[in-house]
Protein backbone atom coordinates (compact mmCIF):
# COMPACT_ATOMS: atom_id res chain seq x y z
CA UNK A 1 0.00 0.00 0.00
CA UNK A 2 1.38 3.50 -0.99
CA UNK A 3 2.48 5.67 1.92
CA UNK A 4 1.01 8.65 0.23
CA UNK A 5 -2.53 8.87 -1.88
CA UNK A 6 -1.91 12.26 -3.10
CA UNK A 7 0.99 14.13 -4.08
CA UNK A 8 2.16 17.51 -5.74
CA UNK A 9 5.14 17.47 -7.69
CA UNK A 10 7.25 20.66 -7.91
CA UNK A 11 8.97 20.50 -11.74
CA UNK A 12 10.95 23.26 -12.33
CA UNK A 13 11.60 24.84 -16.35
CA UNK A 14 15.23 24.29 -16.14
CA UNK A 15 14.71 20.39 -15.62
CA UNK A 16 12.28 20.37 -19.14
CA UNK A 17 14.91 21.81 -21.11
CA UNK A 18 17.27 18.74 -19.94
CA UNK A 19 21.00 18.94 -21.14
CA UNK A 20 19.83 21.71 -23.73
CA UNK A 21 19.45 24.70 -21.10
CA UNK A 22 16.92 26.04 -22.89
CA UNK A 23 13.14 25.21 -24.43
CA UNK A 24 11.84 21.76 -23.60
CA UNK A 25 13.15 18.26 -24.13
CA UNK A 26 10.53 15.74 -25.21
CA UNK A 27 12.58 12.88 -24.14
CA UNK A 28 12.77 14.04 -20.64
CA UNK A 29 8.62 14.69 -20.81
CA UNK A 30 7.86 10.97 -22.43
CA UNK A 31 10.22 9.49 -19.65
CA UNK A 32 8.50 11.89 -16.62
CA UNK A 33 5.23 10.78 -17.82
CA UNK A 34 6.22 7.00 -17.54
CA UNK A 35 7.67 7.82 -14.04
CA UNK A 36 4.40 9.45 -13.14
CA UNK A 37 2.52 6.29 -14.57
CA UNK A 38 3.67 4.01 -12.38
CA UNK A 39 2.57 5.43 -9.42
CA UNK A 40 -0.49 6.34 -10.95
CA UNK A 41 -1.19 2.80 -11.47
CA UNK A 42 -0.49 2.23 -7.97
CA UNK A 43 -3.38 4.49 -7.47
CA UNK A 44 -1.66 7.97 -6.73
CA UNK A 45 -3.05 10.76 -7.45
CA UNK A 46 -1.06 13.39 -9.14
CA UNK A 47 -1.12 17.41 -9.17
CA UNK A 48 2.22 19.36 -10.75
CA UNK A 49 2.92 22.58 -10.60
CA UNK A 50 5.59 23.55 -13.75
CA UNK A 51 8.04 26.38 -13.51
CA UNK A 52 8.79 28.62 -16.33
CA UNK A 53 12.16 29.39 -15.80
CA UNK A 54 13.42 27.71 -19.08
CA UNK A 55 11.64 30.52 -20.74
CA UNK A 56 11.57 33.38 -18.43
CA UNK A 57 12.75 33.62 -14.63
CA UNK A 58 10.57 36.82 -13.62
CA UNK A 59 13.26 37.87 -10.50
CA UNK A 60 15.95 38.11 -13.47
CA UNK A 61 14.32 40.37 -16.23
CA UNK A 62 13.50 43.05 -13.59
CA UNK A 63 15.17 45.19 -15.88
CA UNK A 64 15.00 49.09 -15.98
CA UNK A 65 11.66 49.75 -17.98
CA UNK A 66 9.91 46.29 -16.95
CA UNK A 67 8.18 46.41 -13.76
CA UNK A 68 8.55 43.46 -11.28
CA UNK A 69 4.46 42.51 -11.66
CA UNK A 70 5.21 41.80 -15.83
CA UNK A 71 8.61 40.64 -15.96
CA UNK A 72 6.81 37.76 -13.09
CA UNK A 73 3.99 37.50 -15.68
CA UNK A 74 5.86 36.60 -17.86
CA UNK A 75 7.33 33.99 -15.88
CA UNK A 76 3.95 32.59 -15.44
CA UNK A 77 3.19 32.52 -19.51
CA UNK A 78 6.46 30.44 -19.20
CA UNK A 79 4.70 28.26 -16.66
CA UNK A 80 1.77 28.02 -18.84
CA UNK A 81 3.29 26.98 -22.21
CA UNK A 82 5.39 24.23 -20.28
CA UNK A 83 2.00 23.01 -18.87
CA UNK A 84 0.85 23.06 -22.10
CA UNK A 85 3.57 20.63 -23.82
CA UNK A 86 3.68 18.47 -20.41
CA UNK A 87 -0.16 17.81 -21.11
CA UNK A 88 0.28 16.92 -24.33
CA UNK A 89 3.68 14.57 -23.71
CA UNK A 90 1.86 12.84 -20.68
CA UNK A 91 -1.84 12.07 -22.69
CA UNK A 92 0.74 10.63 -26.15
CA UNK A 93 1.97 8.49 -23.24
CA UNK A 94 -1.73 6.91 -22.25
CA UNK A 95 -1.38 9.34 -18.89
CA UNK A 96 -4.96 10.83 -18.64
CA UNK A 97 -4.05 15.05 -18.02
CA UNK A 98 -5.33 18.22 -17.91
CA UNK A 99 -4.30 21.52 -17.85
CA UNK A 100 -5.50 24.46 -15.77
CA UNK A 101 -4.08 27.85 -15.07
CA UNK A 102 -4.54 30.30 -12.45
CA UNK A 103 -3.57 33.09 -15.82
CA UNK A 104 -6.54 33.61 -17.83
CA UNK A 105 -5.75 31.60 -20.96
CA UNK A 106 -9.08 30.10 -22.24
CA UNK A 107 -8.22 29.35 -25.63
CA UNK A 108 -5.04 26.97 -24.44
CA UNK A 109 -6.16 25.85 -21.03
CA UNK A 110 -8.72 24.99 -18.47
CA UNK A 111 -9.33 28.05 -16.02
CA UNK A 112 -8.71 26.72 -12.88
CA UNK A 113 -10.97 26.87 -9.71
CA UNK A 114 -10.67 24.26 -6.37
CA UNK A 115 -13.66 22.19 -7.91
CA UNK A 116 -12.56 21.42 -11.30
CA UNK A 117 -8.96 20.08 -10.47
CA UNK A 118 -10.78 18.18 -7.32
CA UNK A 119 -12.51 16.71 -10.04
CA UNK A 120 -10.01 15.68 -12.58
CA UNK A 121 -8.18 14.46 -9.48
CA UNK A 122 -11.27 12.45 -8.12
CA UNK A 123 -11.39 10.77 -11.30
CA UNK A 124 -7.57 9.84 -11.56
CA UNK A 125 -6.79 12.42 -14.38
CA UNK A 126 -2.81 14.01 -13.47
CA UNK A 127 -3.45 17.70 -12.79
CA UNK A 128 -0.63 20.29 -14.38
CA UNK A 129 -0.96 23.67 -13.24
CA UNK A 130 0.48 26.23 -15.45
CA UNK A 131 0.90 29.51 -13.91
CA UNK A 132 1.63 28.61 -10.18
CA UNK A 133 -1.21 30.57 -8.35
CA UNK A 134 -0.92 33.58 -10.96
CA UNK A 135 -0.23 36.32 -8.48
CA UNK A 136 3.63 38.25 -8.84
CA UNK A 137 6.20 38.13 -5.70
CA UNK A 138 5.10 34.33 -5.42
CA UNK A 139 7.77 31.69 -6.74
CA UNK A 140 6.22 28.70 -7.92
CA UNK A 141 7.47 27.29 -5.24
CA UNK A 142 5.58 28.74 -2.78
CA UNK A 143 2.47 27.95 -5.06
CA UNK A 144 3.36 24.79 -5.41
CA UNK A 145 2.71 24.51 -1.36
CA UNK A 146 -0.08 26.68 -1.42
CA UNK A 147 -1.69 24.45 -4.19
CA UNK A 148 -0.82 21.60 -2.36
CA UNK A 149 -2.43 22.34 0.61
CA UNK A 150 -5.79 23.28 -1.55
CA UNK A 151 -5.93 20.39 -3.40
CA UNK A 152 -5.35 18.16 0.22
CA UNK A 153 -2.15 16.63 -1.14
CA UNK A 154 0.07 14.96 1.70
CA UNK A 155 3.27 15.83 0.48
CA UNK A 156 4.99 18.35 -1.75
CA UNK A 157 7.79 16.36 -3.92
CA UNK A 158 10.54 18.89 -5.12
CA UNK A 159 12.41 17.82 -8.19
CA UNK A 160 15.87 18.54 -7.91
CA UNK A 161 19.00 17.55 -10.14
CA UNK A 162 20.71 16.35 -6.79
CA UNK A 163 19.62 13.77 -3.99
CA UNK A 164 18.44 16.02 -1.41
CA UNK A 165 19.07 18.67 0.44
CA UNK A 166 23.05 19.50 1.56
CA UNK A 167 25.09 21.64 4.64
CA UNK A 168 26.58 23.13 1.52
CA UNK A 169 26.84 23.12 -2.47
CA UNK A 170 27.30 19.27 -3.22
CA UNK A 171 28.96 20.71 -6.94
CA UNK A 172 31.07 22.38 -4.96
CA UNK A 173 32.59 20.61 -1.68
CA UNK A 174 33.24 17.13 -2.15
CA UNK A 175 32.92 16.88 2.06
CA UNK A 176 29.15 18.05 1.20
CA UNK A 177 26.68 16.10 3.85
CA UNK A 178 23.48 15.09 2.90
CA UNK A 179 20.22 15.57 5.25
CA UNK A 180 18.07 12.62 5.35
CA UNK A 181 15.44 14.79 7.35
CA UNK A 182 15.31 18.17 8.36
CA UNK A 183 12.67 20.45 10.40
CA UNK A 184 11.01 22.91 8.66
CA UNK A 185 12.44 25.42 10.75
CA UNK A 186 15.73 23.97 10.31
CA UNK A 187 15.33 24.47 6.67
CA UNK A 188 14.09 28.04 6.96
CA UNK A 189 17.00 28.97 9.48
CA UNK A 190 19.91 27.47 7.60
CA UNK A 191 21.22 30.05 5.01
CA UNK A 192 22.66 27.38 2.85
CA UNK A 193 19.19 25.43 2.47
CA UNK A 194 18.13 27.15 -1.19
CA UNK A 195 16.70 24.39 -2.79
CA UNK A 196 13.63 26.26 -1.81
CA UNK A 197 12.42 29.69 -0.79
CA UNK A 198 12.07 30.04 2.37
CA UNK A 199 8.26 31.42 2.29
CA UNK A 200 7.83 28.90 0.90
CA UNK A 201 9.14 26.15 4.02
CA UNK A 202 7.30 29.07 6.14
CA UNK A 203 3.97 28.43 4.90
CA UNK A 204 4.84 24.55 4.72
CA UNK A 205 5.99 24.64 8.46
CA UNK A 206 2.65 26.87 8.94
CA UNK A 207 0.17 24.03 7.35
CA UNK A 208 1.92 21.25 8.34
CA UNK A 209 2.58 20.12 5.07
CA UNK A 210 5.54 17.59 4.24
CA UNK A 211 8.13 18.06 1.65
CA UNK A 212 10.20 15.88 0.26
CA UNK A 213 13.90 17.02 -1.70
CA UNK A 214 14.55 14.49 -4.48
CA UNK A 215 16.63 13.61 -7.77
CA UNK A 216 14.21 13.58 -10.45
CA UNK A 217 16.97 12.28 -12.97
CA UNK A 218 17.05 8.44 -10.99
CA UNK A 219 14.77 5.62 -12.47
CA UNK A 220 11.37 5.05 -9.99
CA UNK A 221 12.55 7.84 -7.34
CA UNK A 222 8.97 8.82 -7.38
CA UNK A 223 7.20 5.27 -6.87
CA UNK A 224 9.79 4.42 -4.09
CA UNK A 225 8.71 7.63 -2.20
CA UNK A 226 5.28 7.18 -2.48
CA UNK A 227 6.01 3.66 -1.61
CA UNK A 228 7.69 4.87 1.92
CA UNK A 229 11.29 4.22 0.84
CA UNK A 230 13.52 7.14 2.63
CA UNK A 231 14.92 8.70 -0.64
CA UNK A 232 16.06 12.13 -0.94
CA UNK A 233 15.77 14.26 2.14
CA UNK A 234 12.34 14.90 3.89
CA UNK A 235 11.48 18.01 5.47
CA UNK A 236 8.28 17.79 8.27
CA UNK A 237 7.75 18.99 11.78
Amino acid sequence: MAAYKRVLLKISGEQLSGDQGYGLDPQFMAWLADEISIIVKKGVTVAAVVGGGNFVRGAEVNWPGIHRVTADQMGMLGGVMNSMAVTDVFESRGLKTRCLTNIFADQVAESYSYRRAMKHLEKGRVVVIGGSIGRPYFTSDTGAVNLALELQCEVVLKATNVDGIYDKDPNKHDDAKKYDNLTHQQAIENPDVKVMDKAALGLALEQGMKVVVYDINQPESLAKIVDGQSIGTLVTA
